[in-house]
């Protein structure tokens, strides 16, 4: 069945595919009651109206409270001056402004080619992916923090160095994971973006402090080492490997401390190698697979950060694998083994999330761009030199890709472009035009040198944890 082409078949495909989303999304998976929200809300309300301490605050009627560093609690004291439905009209727009910045920063000006018609589909396949339903749901901030990050990535894709960090820090400040971005930074070598993200991280921290000193001290001497306070690790929302291990029954902090060190060790390989072909991209996306793997506790709606990923794996000339493993994301199968994870069958199924962010880790394309686009060498300082009148006869005469000429600070370099990574195919996005995704006028070929998370339930589980009305996260 081929696709219409016509914008009247186009326009009722469109609302077919809206009206089976919005069933789906009303009637088959858990609808959280942005009970995330809520507590960041109450949280607030608390410490400002009625004299609470923030990490004392728990919703009534539950062990929740706020798990996430001060500066966080700070970000959001706005919160205090406004009523409960106008911080969730104001979640949401801010989630979908952060969301739609996201996909125009993975995608680049590739979106154009498409139009409205394909922005209407790629709307209907981002409302089924179980962790943005989850982030919009909850009232959650991942979405936000990606979107921080991913001004990071863009500027260092595009060269625009000058205050690349900011984004990074301020989300490491909010909360703990995108720390490992950072270590990217320095992965990479980017000394001076590293030093910004940290300073810019310490800078909040120490504002927080000085707010407020009681919940700093509480969150850094005693909060933070309480794994208690987040939730169950054996819930079957928590898709990290230390989520694994607990469904297992492996207690054992040496065999979680081995398998995080070996997911680092090859984290750190493969995001050098990204970066040394200028493929940002790719870097980032695996930097975000590897915090949901290590951190000890990644709820469900913590896999936004698998999205830059699916980007990849789309550039890369891979579409049937990213929609395999996209679909899998969609259908909230690790919920068929809340109850019941042992066996094989318990095994493969409860974890089934972190395998795809496992195998996406490992298998993940870097240095893919479109056919004809080639990398240019990382020493590459200046304008490169133009090509001569005879270039065009040459590259239509041959099939053989052409060296490309760069001006370096001694005289002219040749440069052959290769594929990265194990047959990968030839090129390097340097993602200009303020994204990094595959498209014209991207500048393709150019390299700069240069919780309060109420998710795992401390309790008994629900009888019924597929309730629209159950308050357990995923």
């Amino acid at each position: 069945m081929k696709p219409p082409r016509a914008d009247r078949g186009r326009i009722l495909l469109l609302l077919a595919l809206a009206a089976a989303v919005t069933v789906f999304t009303a009637t088959v998976p858990l609808l959280r009651d942005w009970f995330d929200l809520r507590v960041y809300y109450g949280t607030v309300n608390s410490w400002i109206h009625d004299g609470g301490r923030v990490y004392d605050y728990r919703v009534p009627g539950t062990p929740y409270g706020f798990t996430y560093p001060p500066f966080a609690a700070v970000v959001m004291l706005p919160m205090a001056l406004v009523g409960l439905r106008t911080a969730i009209v104001t979640a949401l727009l801010l989630n979908l402004a952060a969301l739609a910045f996201a996909v125009r920063v993975c995608v680049g000006p590739w979106w154009r080619r498409y139009g409205w018609y394909g922005a209407g589909l790629a709307a209907c396949a981002l409302a089924l992916f179980e962790p943005l339903r989850d982030t919009f749901s909850f009232g959650q901030v991942n979405l936000l923090l990606l979107a921080l990050v991913l001004v990071d990535a863009g500027l260092l894709a595009s060269g625009r160095t000058r205050w690349a960090g900011v984004g990074i820090g301020l989300a490491a400040a909010v909360k703990l994971t995108p720390a490992l971005f950072i270590g990217l930074l320095l992965v990479a070598r980017r000394w001076r973006a590293a030093g910004v993200a940290t300073a810019v991280a310490a800078a909040a921290t120490a504002l927080a402090a000085l707010v407020a000193p009681d919940a700093s001290r509480f969150y850094w001497t005693r909060a933070l080492w309480d794994t208690t306070r987040v939730g169950r690790l054996d819930y079957v929302s928590n898709q990290s490997l230390q989520g694994v291990l607990a469904r297992l029954g492996v207690e054992s902090r040496a065999v979680w401390a081995v398998l995080v060190l070996a997911a680092l060790g090859w984290w750190a390989w493969r995001a050098r190698r990204a970066v040394a072909v200028g493929d940002w991209q790719a870097a980032f996306a695996l930097t975000g697979l590897t915090a949901c793997l290590v951190s000890p506790v990644t709820w469900v709606h913590h896999l936004v950060w698998l999205l830059p990923s699916f980007a990849v794996l789309i550039r890369a000339g891979r579409p049937r694998v990213a929609g395999a493993l996209y679909a899998v994301l969609c259908t909230s199968v690790v919920w068929l083994w809340f109850d019941d994870a042992s066996g094989v069958g318990g095994f493969l199924g409860s974890n089934a999330y972190t395998w795809i962010t496992l195998g996406l880790l490992v298998w993940l394309p870097v240095g893919h761009l479109p056919a004809g686009r080639r990398p240019m060498s990382r020493s590459t300082s200046a304008t490169a030199a133009p090509p001569s009148a005879a270039a065009p006869a040459i590259s239509a005469a041959s099939d053989q890709p052409r060296a490309l000429p760069t001006a370096t600070a001694t005289g002219t370099e040749v440069v052959r472009g290769a594929g990265v990574d194990s047959g990968a195919g030839a090129g390097v996005d340097s993602g200009a035009d303020s994204g990094f995704g595959p498209g014209p006028g991207n500048g393709h070929g150019r390299t700069r040198s240069a919780s309060s998370e109420p998710t795992g339930s401390t309790r008994p589980a629900a009888a019924n944890p597929q309730s629209s009305s159950s308050r357990a996260s995923s």
